[in-house]
């Protein structure tokens, strides 16, 4: 906020459940105050069969915009008036932009990804082969934007074997991208799925498996066949450096955790909701400051 809150003041928010662990107030609010913008971010607690209301008040209120988190994403779409192509291709909305009194859904997640890739390790997937672990929200927005960036292959895996096969069709179907299914690397893997493990330029851990308070959790993995300096990212943020990542440095990959997709998919949405510039660093700086100094350094 520029001035404080006042009768102009354009609110934006999130709408999800639960949201009290959001970083995202923090972020934005920062970011609001640095850009000298008259808005102000508010976390929104909504149940899930009160989804159709907290839109309805989106409407009635004026809000700028929100964000979309649990478990709202996939539910969101009938209640808005366009969706982009991303969020269509996802089947999930993470942002809602108010054009008018028409609402807007984007999908911030999988060019957040893509751009954290870009600034913190110089990755572009562009001819890449990429392998996603898990086929949730997080994992098919990723697995979309790879394959919507150019990615030459991209190797799925899911404990629920069905969710990953129905994702590689998805993609297959409006990417054209190739797109195939490996067992979850739990089981003894075949040989095909050990080679294209070996090939993988980029691997990606899109579940929830290590975050807080969970830190001593990993997904199982052969990191022993990684190629050298394959960048991996695992999308938990907290801890900044999971078991998962410390394992797979120790086999020689180039490792970076999930607190950049936030802060891009988030400053993505900043410029949707107010046409202007992120102040990227600043947003940074709030979410460093509202995660523990234990944690950050970990």
């Amino acid at each position: 906020m520029a001035d404080g809150i006042n009768g102009l003041t354009k609110v934006c928010g999130i709408f999800g459940d639960p949201v009290r662990h959001s970083l995202s107030p923090a972020m934005h609010n920062a970011a609001f105050a640095a850009a000298g913008l008259d808005y102000i971010y508010v976390p929104f607690q909504v149940a899930g069969d009160k989804l159709p209301d907290a839109i309805k008040a989106l409407r009635a209120l004026d809000l700028a915009g929100v964000n979309i988190t649990i478990p709202h994403k996939e539910t969101v779409l009938p209640y808005l008036d366009e969706i982009s192509m991303e969020a269509g291709f996802i089947g999930a909305v993470n942002t809602v932009v108010n054009r008018q009194g028409r609402l807007c859904g984007e999908n911030t997640d999988g060019r957040g990804f893509i751009k954290a890739l870009s600034e913190q390790v110089g990755f572009n997937p562009a001819g890449k082969t990429a392998l996603v672990l898990g086929a949730g929200g997080a994992a098919r927005a990723v697995a979309v934007q790879l394959a919507l960036a150019g990615s030459a292959k991209l190797l799925l895996t899911n404990r629920s074997r069905p969710r990953a096969e129905e994702l590689a069709r998805l993609i297959a179907e409006k990417t054209g991208a190739a797109a195939a299914v490996a067992e979850w690397p739990a089981q003894v893997l075949p040989h095909r799925d050990s080679r294209m493990i070996a090939n993988a330029d980029l691997v990606v851990q899109a579940t929830p498996v290590g975050m807080y308070p969970h830190t001593a959790e990993t997904v199982p993995f052969p990191f022993e066949l990684l190629k050298q300096d394959a960048v991996v990212c695992d999308l938990v943020y907290n801890p900044a450096r999971t078991d998962f990542l410390k394992k797979a440095a120790h086999f020689g990959a180039v490792t970076v955790n999930g607190l950049g997709m936030l802060l891009y998919q988030g400053a993505l949405a900043f410029e949707l909701w107010t046409g202007s510039p992120a102040p990227v660093s600043v947003m940074k700086d709030a979410l460093l400051k509202a995660l523990s100094p234990a944690t950050v350094n970990e």
